[in-house]
């Protein structure tokens, strides 16, 4: 690319140029966090790296950040680095458009809760500390975030460098030995264990909550789920609304969490769950599980109980050679779009203690 030096006067374009005495907040903080002006305009780019106009707009649009202004300086020399990696990576691994249309709306979709969770955490502090309504609280974060910006980069990059660590570990250790080896391409391909742990009355719970109280309810049983959920062996999928939708990679340590889920809380208010999970067969795309074991977790749920984990027959005949576990048949029940099954209750089994 032939360089215009005229986009070296970051103070004459974009919307920084409005930093002067006015000192405009939004873009301040704007220039503060992207670490440079925004210097390109569409065209630049697709000089810089010789992407085309569409692909350029397709990969924003996957990051969840559609190109609405075209024809301004909108762009900072880490979004023209950020193209050239990405274009480079996917020549090296010649990705089609599926796989790289994948592989950037994960990091668009990801980054963009996550941004949105962290600011709203330093939020809930500043009130709490300050005694600040939500309002002040907001702004004042807008003083800080710009500091915090490289120590939260920092921090994301060796969370998610131990999460691929995880993922590829585990997956050596599943599919030692299997290249080559015969299978049914018919199957999902992972075996695992997979349910829900949904809030009772959720609704009638939280009717009447304020802001403030609705979040710590929230917050409270989402960080209690997904400490047992780890602490058990398994992983937190998603959470969905008032459930958490975890797996683990064998029977056990799924009844584990299942468990786990259903005991009452001895430390802090009761919030009582109803869980449902299944041994079977998943894809895994998108960050998320697919296929019927998944649906039928859900149906052993909306059937369940307060306190109760309920299992289909399958699963309750693999925990029945466990001397852990009280397995009790329950009475026909009519899962929905599933038809009827006997539900199977699964509890610890009685030691005399």
């Amino acid at each position: 690319m032939t360089r215009d030096t005229s986009l070296d006067s970051s103070a004459e374009n974009g919307p920084e140029a409005a930093v002067g005495p006015s000192h405009d907040t939004a873009a301040r903080v704007d220039l503060e966090i992207l670490g440079g002006p925004r210097r390109y305009t569409l065209d630049d780019l697709v000089e810089g790296t010789g992407l085309s106009h569409e692909l350029i707009e397709d990969y924003w649009r996957w990051l969840g950040l559609p190109v609405q202004h075209s024809t301004e300086r909108w762009f900072t020399d880490s979004d023209m680095e950020s193209l050239r990696e990405i274009a480079r990576l996917a020549a090296t691994e010649h990705l089609d458009e599926q796989a790289l249309r994948t592989l950037v709306r994960s990091m668009g979709h990801t980054t963009e809760r996550l941004a949105l969770w962290q600011v709203e955490a330093f939020v809930e502090h500043a009130a709490r500390e300050k005694g600040l309504d939500d309002v002040s609280a907001r702004l004042t974060v807008l003083d800080t975030m710009p500091h915090l910006a490289d120590i939260l980069a920092h921090q994301l990059e060796h969370a998610w460098r131990r999460q691929l660590a995880a993922v590829t570990g585990r997956y050596a250790t599943e599919f030692a030995g299997a290249r080559g080896a015969d299978r049914d391409e018919h199957k999902l391909p992972l075996r695992r264990a997979v349910g829900f742990a949904d809030i009772v009355s959720f609704t009638k719970r939280t009717a009447g909550l304020g802001s403030e109280e609705l979040s710590d309810f929230v917050q409270l049983f989402e960080t209690r789920s997904r400490d047992i959920v780890t602490e058990a062996g398994g992983r937190v999928v998603k959470t969905v609304g008032d459930a958490v939708l975890f797996i683990a990679d064998d029977v056990q340590h799924g009844a584990e969490v299942a468990l786990g889920l259903s005991t009452a809380n001895p430390d802090g208010p009761d919030i009582p769950v109803r869980v449902g999970f299944v041994w079977g067969r998943v894809l895994s795309r998108f960050g998320d599980v697919f296929g019927p074991s998944v649906n039928l977790a859900s149906r052993l749920t909306e059937a369940s109980q307060p306190g109760e984990v309920l299992v289909d027959p399958a699963t309750a005949a693999l925990l029945a050679t466990s001397p852990r576990y009280a397995l009790t048949e329950q009475p026909e029940a009519e899962l929905q779009g599933l038809g009827s099954m006997k539900p199977v209750r699964l509890q610890r089994a009685y030691t005399g203690a």
